[in-house]
């Protein structure tokens, strides 16, 4: 279970006490989060979840993150904000953590989602992505592409550790992409970054939730595209895509975005990109991670197959 802080019921009562929320009746550590602490919590008055900001969340983002999700609440969109204490502040201290109480939204998230779940999720992200056209707030992205190269320098030769040519496709699949990475002609915009299956509530084919912005940040609008299209349209080990379920994410979002031609040019190319974030990241996790720690290690090698489908070319010694 990913929870990493500890949270009593005396404490959490107490905390609760800054509430109109009713007392505490039950708290549940929530088993699939793996950046923060994340407690189901049970009150006389209703659901709310808590969460504890864990180190991978700076507590300066915090705001954004927060002006964000109110920005979008109040636009009609089905996502969790914070809720206010009695005093009018949403973000608290708990054990030492930055904490929040958070809304509740019904749904659960799914591990296969069918052409029908994605074109609703693609649809849900347009949507998204109107609603921020006068959000004020900025965030640089903390996981974009200037970030990438540091990242491979600090992981190093142990790539090779995970598997034999790690590095060197990762290091060429870098000097090709970022030298082409585009920017003039794009809209720069506040967007998710990590619109994965599992940050999506469904109710059968409806999105019921948008959850978990704490890597939202301004990048362009069509990348935030196409690390969805990268994490929804393959089966866990990246081997197989699911062509239906693609091209289904992509009409639901042209159906409130139409691609122009210069972005369907460049979808490969910031796809490819998404692989290679992604890669890096549970790269770094993998390498950096104890064997028994609560967070269970994703296989980077997943993200080098994706990117084979993106861009076979950019893959020599992986498949």
């Amino acid at each position: 279970m990913a929870v990493y802080t500890h949270v009593s019921a005396e404490a959490l009562s107490t905390f609760l006490a800054r509430y109109d929320c009713g007392e505490l009746i039950s708290a549940k550590g929530i088993a699939e989060g793996v950046e923060n602490t994340n407690y189901l919590v049970d009150t006389t008055t209703g659901r709310f979840i808590l969460t504890l900001y864990e180190k991978r969340v700076a507590a300066d983002d915090l705001p954004f993150f927060m002006a964000l999700l109110e920005h979008l609440a109040a636009k009609g969109l089905n996502v969790p904000p914070a809720i206010k204490d009695r005093r009018g502040v949403a973000i608290q201290e708990l054990e030492g953590r930055p904490a929040c109480l958070i809304k509740f939204l019904s749904g659960v998230s799914v591990s296969h989602p069918t052409p029908a779940q994605a074109e609703a999720a693609g649809r849900a992200m347009a949507e998204m992505h109107a609603a921020v056209a006068d959000f004020g707030g900025a965030r640089e992205n903390s996981m974009g592409m200037p970030s990438w190269r540091p990242l491979f320098e600090r992981c190093g030769r142990s790539l090779d550790e995970i598997a034999p040519g790690l590095y060197d496709d990762l290091g060429h699949a870098l000097n090709v992409v970022t030298a082409a990475w585009p920017d003039d002609g794009f809209d720069r915009i506040a967007i998710h970054a990590d619109l994965f299956p599992d940050n999506v509530l469904m109710l059968g084919d409806h999105v019921s939730g948008l959850i978990d912005f704490y890597f939202a940040c301004t990048d362009l609008r069509v990348y935030d595209l196409a690390i969805m299209h990268s994490a929804w349209s393959f089966d866990a080990s990246g081997s197989t895509y699911h062509a239906a379920t693609g091209e289904a994410l992509i009409r639901g979002y042209a159906s409130g975005f139409a691609l122009q031609p210069h972005e369907t040019a460049a979808f490969p190319l910031l796809a490819s990109g998404a692989c290679i974030r992604f890669a890096l990241s549970r790269a770094w996790d993998w390498l950096n991670t104890p064997a028994d720690a609560l967070v269970t290690r994703k296989d980077p090698l997943a993200y080098l197959r994706r990117l084979s489908h993106y861009n076979p070319d950019l893959v020599k010694h992986l498949t």
